[in-house]
């Protein structure tokens, strides 16, 4: 049976554009299971940038129908053709997501169909795509010694909207994807060893431009506060918050870390692109830099 479960940040962003920030993703090992969770615009670069590629996921995890969650989706399948992908595509998420996969199968069909009969590779099954389309929480996959729970979250008028929990060698990890303060999720994610949240710091969002007060308080409505966040960490008991899908994506990491920790006495840490996170080790990685989170 594979131990292992982790979590690599491939893009700590939003719709905002970002050089050091990409779109939303996550890659995470539990059990034997190599799953994407979100594919934001960059993740298929993040993805080879952790070592990982197209070619080995076992399954794309969609927390809710956002272009900014959604961007990359093709280019995931695409991109593992190239990488010698030999099987189906394998993804699953809420109400929508069938009609979202077929629409973008069918627009790049001519483009597809030429470089398959032109490059004559031995094997098509990458653009077979087995969609599971989940209006309900519950456990959607149990195997290779992992278990991964669709948890439903608050992102309305965006519903359903999932975060996930995964469990492997007695470990639990929470990714909440995008939402505000919600009682379900704190309570999936009691006790989990690690908890990979959103964040929202309203301090950072100036009214410029085409941006109205009503807008920006209607984002700040679906999105979890900085001051709240910590809130969530410390009812859900969790041993470590991780915070993503960072608003903006240059918010300053200093207030972002004082207001979370207004609530929340355990380690905080601010996400960044391509930084690796071992639950069961508690070791985080990123670039250059390696240390060990407290045991609990």
């Amino acid at each position: 049976m594979n131990t292992m479960l982790g979590i690599t940040l491939l893009g700590t962003g939003c719709p905002a554009v970002s050089t050091k920030r990409y779109g939303p993703a996550n890659f995470v090992q539990c059990g034997g299971l190599n799953l994407v969770v979100d594919i934001g615009s960059g993740a298929t670069q993040r993805l080879v940038g952790c070592g990982a590629s197209g070619a080995i996921i076992d399954a794309l995890l969609i927390t809710h129908i956002h272009t900014d969650h959604l961007v990359d989706l093709y280019q995931l399948i695409i991109s593992s053709w190239h990488q010698n992908r030999d099987r189906k595509q394998v993804i699953y998420g809420p109400p929508g997501i069938r009609q979202l996969v077929n629409s973008t199968m069918e627009v790049w069909k001519t483009e597809r169909d030429l470089r398959i009969a032109w490059e004559k590779r031995s094997s098509i099954a990458a653009f077979e795509i087995e969609v599971h389309e989940l209006d309900t929480e519950g456990v959607i996959l149990e195997q290779e010694g992992g278990r991964v729970t669709m948890v439903e979250v608050e992102h309305h008028p965006v519903e359903p909207a999932f975060g996930f929990i995964f469990e492997a060698a007695g470990h639990k990890l929470a990714v909440s994807g995008d939402t505000r303060y919600s009682d379900n999720l704190v309570e999936a994610s009691r006790d989990a060893d690690v908890l990979v949240h959103e964040v929202f710091e309203h301090g950072s969002m100036p009214i410029t431009g085409t941006r109205t007060a009503e807008g920006l308080a209607n984002v700040a409505d679906y999105h979890t506060a900085s001051t709240d966040v910590g809130r969530v960490a410390r009812e859900a008991g969790v041993g470590c918050l991780v915070l993503t899908h960072i608003v903006p994506p240059d918010a300053n990491r200093s207030n972002l870390l004082a207001q979370a920790r207004e609530e929340y006495a355990g380690p905080v840490i601010v996400g960044e692109d391509l930084m690796a996170i071992d639950v069961i080790t508690g070791t985080v990685q990123w670039g250059d830099m390696s240390f060990c989170l407290p045991t609990r």
